[in-house]
């Protein structure tokens, strides 16, 4: 999001991704129960999560004992021993709620940056549970910035972070402890409130917020649980677990099935089943671990046999019908915003010396491919060009912030989205809750993935913001509705890409890095301008629908209009202090012919106070401002209608899903209010799907 101060394919038959059945009304967006329901009770993972019989857990979530330290004397006095804690100015958070939201029952906005947490907890392990030997884990969804964790007194482990998962491992602090009963859980953190190398994203670092960045979330702000697990277990996606499910070619799963826990020359063995709709598609049979390896690669056909087909339901049959190519591909159902289908996989480890059980996890996934180096201009989804229409997504709520206010609240925000028109979100400068992605998999929505960023360009920051980036890939990749990778945005934390090879060289190795890693998505490098090396070419230009019209009008005017997208070469120093006159440091780089070129933000519009019903507005900031919500359609359309109108752009990211404190531009209000009618906003989405179609038939 820009600072104020930086200005012969066949289109799909279907081009506008079909809301579901939900309605509006007045622009209010109507809910059954069943999108409200959380799965599994509750469970934080219900994406990756074991069967019923194993899945044993409790949450940590409520009130704990919560102590600032200003003056950082808590490690010095021992404040991790529980008969050390202070009892003086102690007081009770709301976790997972930051000290400065209001649900946390704090609401602070002053510096605190050492906070010191305390709580009881139980060993939820059975004594069956102990005799095999199962592990107690502390499961931590987010703890910004940097967390460390005591037991009873005695130091457990640390993790360095803000917006990424972690465990640890409690079973032999509780083996150690002399309690009898419950344990002490202590949790020290420290989240510098100044230091810009401290990966932050859109949180400022000022006293209050301003502009385009909003108040600081220090502490813990995802979900905290226990968890008993078995000792030898199969991994997630953070320990090696892989889903790659872009062959729809060939209908083949490629899965990277690990474990973790085993004991040296441990002998097992793992099985996995498909399933679509309760109706069995394929199993691997049981297969051993090597002895030098803790992962087995299967290749898992998931087309479906006609047999398969005749026992599939009559509804599903109607609504994705076998002879639709956007549904299915020979025999093989297809994930898209559109038809969201997911396969349900069981995952098996068996001994192999006892032939015992000893876990089985439940997960999905879904077959969708996507290219981008066709060359002429289009992405495509399943081998069809694909229109995605995006929003730019912040994740923040006005009570809670960062942290979803309920369990519904990411379904409400991909409903709202998508009754409005837009097939997916660009999440901004967070790493979302792994929940959200659950939803946009399972309702069918398109997600670009972004981390925060750095200020500063330091080996502190590129190593810290380097482990965060990495952590969100691993946690993240096995879930089919993320379809790009956004390491940097708009130059943050690289002030100086035009003059420093080494910035230069950093955002390659994430690029490189990133694609070893996942080779099936698109990398979106640096996002808005000043590309290194990219496979999308994306701009951000929050101009009127005037200028927008003129320099989308032409690939050049898009290419070469507002801040340079391209970068230019690095000339050597001779050492005359000309800073030139040798050789090349750096080529640049430049536009790839054919290469998919898209508006990752614009808009950014918000109402005149004066004529607003909320007369509470402090601030209203926006990039241009309407005057009434009709007003708002108006501008919404020409600037829309003004990107595809040259048939170069092959998607759009709106500036943005909600207003968020003093910036009150957003389709939605911050408490989740349209500010246009819903049936209206769609209508214009459709207009611009039709336009952006209607191009591709004529230059293809």
């Amino acid at each position: 999001m820009s600072n104020p101060t930086d200005q012969k394919a066949l289109p799909p038959e279907s081009p506008l991704a079909p809301v579901s059945d939900e309605t509006t009304k007045m622009g209010q967006l109507t809910l059954d129960d069943s999108h409200l329901e959380p799965p599994l009770n509750g469970y934080p993972r219900p994406d990756f999560h074991r069967s019923d019989s194993l899945l044993q857990w409790q949450t940590l979530n409520g009130p704990w004992d919560f102590l600032f330290d200003d003056q950082d004397i808590g490690l010095e006095e021992l404040w991790m021993a529980p008969s050390h804690f202070p009892s003086q100015n102690r007081r009770t958070i709301q976790v997972p709620f930051v000290f400065q939201s209001a649900a946390s029952g704090i609401n602070e906005r002053g510096v605190h940056e050492v906070l010191w947490y305390q709580r009881n907890i139980p060993d939820i392990r059975t004594s069956e549970a102990k005799e095999r030997g199962d592990r107690l884990l502390l499961r931590c969804g987010a703890v910004d910035y940097h967390a460390m964790v005591w037991l009873d007194g005695r130091y457990v482990g640390e993790h360095r972070g803000g917006h990424v998962l972690f465990d640890l491992d409690l079973s032999e602090a509780v083996a150690m402890s002399r309690c009898q009963g419950e344990h002490v859980l202590t949790m020290r953190v420290y989240d510098s409130a100044f230091d810009v190398t401290q990966p932050r994203g859109k949180q400022y670092w000022g006293p209050r917020p301003e502009s385009i960045f909003y108040t600081p979330s220090s502490g813990i702000w995802q979900n905290v649980w226990l968890e008993s697990v078995p000792r030898l277990r199969i991994g997630d996606g953070s320990r090696g677990t892989v889903l790659r499910s872009n062959d729809i070619e060939k209908g083949i799963l490629d899965a990277r099935i690990a474990v973790q826990g085993r004991r040296a020359q441990e002998k097992c063995s793992i099985e996995i089943e498909a399933s679509f709709c309760g109706v069995h598609v394929a199993s691997s049979g049981k297969r051993d671990l090597n002895r030098e390896e803790d992962f087995i690669r299967f290749d898992l056909p998931m087309r479906l046999s006609q047999n398969a087909l005749e026992q599939l339901p009559q509804h599903l049959l109607q609504s994705t019908p076998l002879n639709d190519p956007s549904c299915w591909r020979n025999n093989l159902a297809l994930w898209s915003p559109e038809h969201p289908s997911l396969y349900d996989l069981t995952i098996h480890l068996t001994s192999s010396t006892t032939n015992h059980p000893l876990d089985t996890i439940h997960t999905t996934t879904g077959l969708r491919h996507l290219s981008w180096t066709t060359g002429d201009g289009t992405l495509r989804l399943n081998s069809r060009p694909y229109f995605q229409a995006l929003l730019l997504d912040q994740g923040y709520w006005p009570l809670t912030l960062l942290t979803p206010p309920n369990p519904s609240a990411f379904q409400t925000d991909i409903l709202l989205s998508k009754t409005h028109g837009f097939n997916g979100c660009r999440k901004h400068q967070k790493i979302e809750d792994p929940l959200f992605h659950y939803w946009a998999d399972k309702l069918g929505f398109l997600v670009w993935a972004e981390a925060p960023n750095t200020y500063n360009f330091s080996l502190t920051g590129t190593e810290r913001f380097t482990s965060e980036w990495f952590e969100m890939l691993r946690r993240d990749l096995n879930h089919p509705c993320i379809v790009a990778w956004t390491p940097v945005n708009e130059s943050w934390g690289y002030p100086d890409l035009r003059g420093s090879v080494r910035q230069r060289d950093h955002v390659r190795s994430l690029y490189f890095a990133t694609k070893a890693l996942d080779p099936t998505r698109p990398v979106n490098d640096n996002c808005g301008w000043e590309h290194v090396v990219t496979d999308l070419e994306t701009f951000h230009d929050y101009a009127d629908a005037k200028r927008m019209r003129e320099r989308c009008g032409s690939l050049h005017a898009t290419l070469t209009r507002g801040k340079g997208m391209f970068l230019p070469p690095i000339y050597e120093d001779t050492g005359g202090g000309g800073g030139g006159g040798g050789g090349v440091a750096d080529e640049g780089s430049r536009h790839v012919r054919g290469a998919p070129v898209l508006c990752s933000e614009f808009g950014g519009v918000n109402v005149s106070a004066e004529t607003s019903q909320d007369d509470k507005r402090q601030d209203n900031w926006g990039y241009t401002t309407a005057v009434d919500s009709d007003d708002l359609l108006k501008r919404f359309e020409e600037l829309m209608l003004a990107a595809v109108c040259g048939g170069h752009v092959c998607g759009v990211v709106w500036t943005q899903t909600t207003d968020i404190e003093q910036e009150m531009n957003g389709l939605l209000t911050w408490d989740r209010q349209p500010k246009m009618p819903a049936p209206r906003v769609k209508e214009v989405m459709e207009k611009v799907n039709q336009t952006y179609y209607d191009g591709l038939r004529k230059y293809w």
